[in-house]
């Protein structure tokens, strides 16, 4: 299993959401972050001076099958790419196991449902 960590820009978030449902991935999580970059750049709106050195994102995170890892990083790539300086980044790395707390359940068959309830 591989748990996939993207950081992209805000407003790329519901075009990678639809991207990942059309690639089959249906559960995910994410958060608000903020992070700081190389981009030192002052903005001025309404004659007030801002920083942008703090960088407002939303990472998203997902655990997925070894076999499943490239085609949800591809379709984070293709949705969250715009060819501008903080696009984001994506971060791959092992998971050890997975437990279902609802049914004690071990291994990779907890990522999605194998039986129907009623």
């Amino acid at each position: 299993m591989k748990k996939i960590e993207a950081i992209i820009r805000r407003t790329k978030f519901e075009e990678v959401k639809e991207a990942l449902l059309e690639a089959d991935i249906e559960w995910f999580s994410y958060t608000d972050v903020r992070g700081v970059g190389k981009a030192r750049k002052e903005r001025i709106y309404r004659g007030v001076a801002y920083s942008t050195d703090i960088i407002e994102r939303i990472m998203l995170t997902i655990v997925v099958r070894s076999k499943n890892m490239q085609k949800t990083v591809d379709a984070i790539l293709g949705a969250a790419r715009t060819g501008e300086v903080g696009d984001g980044r994506i971060f791959i790395s092992e998971v050890l196991d997975s437990y279902s707390i609802r049914t004690g359940e071990k291994g990779d068959t907890t990522l999605y449902i194998t039986d129907k309830e009623e």
